[in-house]
């Protein structure tokens, strides 16, 4: 059924469509533009850079809730467009092909990390307004990838929060506090926090104390992309 799927639908650059004349995930336009995570980051947050003791200032300032956080790329070119396109532009069926390509360059990660994964959840306000869950379709998607159990009962939005983009660290931290609640069954439990992009980390270290409160052993994060902070220091806040 898959082989006949691809060949009627076959496969296409996550960034911009343009049909791939074999398996992959981008043509070779968006290629280039395509960004990897460096290998010196921090062993913490992932924040690109070469650090002391390998451990990046705010996480020596703040140690994060989560005992590790990883994304494969930088949120950025190609990858963002992707991105975008799937959480905004109306595409969960990207988000096979995304969940794929995540396998692939977070295997040595997941090697490691064998927790189920729990998908960073909307609330069901926005859930209404953009008709699915992005985060929770690529933990699906990548569950079936790896043969793992997602568990996406195990988080839920409490409340709902004004959307990140834009903020402070401070407002962003300030405005997902109490936003999850976790269930009593992640006692005792790894668990792997999946979402689409780690900015700040405010969100995935709300949900990993509230899920550590809840009594998980460990929590770690996963996400596609993440956002080079001193990037994001230089913009503009709302």
């Amino acid at each position: 059924m898959e082989g006949l799927l691809e060949l009627i639908y076959p496969p296409a650059c996550v960034a911009c469509d343009e049909v791939l004349p074999g398996a992959g995930f981008f043509c070779d336009d968006c290629m280039p533009l395509v960004l990897e995570t460096p290998t010196p980051h921090c062993h913490r947050c992932a924040e690109p850079g070469a650090f002391q003791r390998a451990t990046c200032p705010r996480c020596e300032r703040r140690p994060p809730p989560f005992t590790r956080a990883y994304a494969p790329f930088e949120h950025d070119g190609a990858v963002a467009k992707a991105i975008h396109r799937f959480k905004y532009e109306q595409r969960p069926d990207l988000a096979r092909p995304l969940a794929a390509l995540l396998a692939t360059r977070a295997a040595a990660f997941l090697r490691d990390v064998t927790g189920p994964l729990v998908p960073l959840p909307l609330h069901t306000g926005r859930f209404r307004e953009r008709g699915y869950d992005q985060a929770t379709l690529l933990a699906v998607e990548l569950g079936r990838v790896l043969k793992r159990d997602v568990r996406d009962g195990w988080l839920e939005r409490a409340r709902a929060t004004e959307r990140q983009v834009g903020l402070s660290e401070d407002a962003r931290d300030a405005n997902v506090r109490g936003a999850f609640t976790a269930s009593a069954e992640v006692r005792g439990h790894e668990v792997v926090l999946v979402d689409d992009v780690y900015t700040t980390g405010s969100t995935a270290s709300e949900a990993s104390r509230v899920g550590l409160a809840a009594g998980a052993s460990r929590v770690f994060v996963l996400t596609l992309a993440r956002a080079r902070r001193e990037l994001m220091e230089l913009r503009p806040q709302g």
